[in-house]
């Protein structure tokens, strides 16, 4: 079993613009409605992250009470990630030395989405 985050925001169009800015990676457009994206994939570092427009998925609220747990590859890289996110959005739990030898933040970004950040030391 593969579980794939599904993300839902207003202006699918723009918003996967902001997040392959946060991540990097390629954005596959799924279904167009006119000039609209409805549904969309960013494919990054082998992950794919699935996003549709408020049209499409019609969420009861913001944020939908979903938390994406990423385990990313470096320190460098969580760093980044967790800056580009609280800039935008809230910082719920700081940065901070984890008991599994790594880094652990929690950060809502600025569409109501909660991300567990995590970087495991090896």
């Amino acid at each position: 079993m593969i579980a794939t985050p599904f993300i839902v925001v207003e202006n699918c169009k723009d918003e996967m613009k902001y997040y392959q800015s946060v991540f990097g990676g390629e954005i596959v457009i799924l279904r167009r409605q006119g000039d609209q994206v409805l549904n969309a994939d960013l494919h990054v570092q082998g992950a794919t992250l699935k996003f549709a427009d408020t049209q499409a998925a019609k969420p009861v609220q913001k944020g939908d009470y979903v938390r994406v747990f990423l385990k990313i590859e470096t320190e460098n890289e969580f760093r980044q990630i967790y800056e580009a996110f609280a800039a935008g959005g809230t910082v719920n739990t700081e940065v901070y030395e984890a008991p599994f030898n790594g880094l652990l933040a929690i950060v809502t970004d600025r569409n109501g989405v909660c991300w567990v950040l995590s970087f495991y030391r090896t």
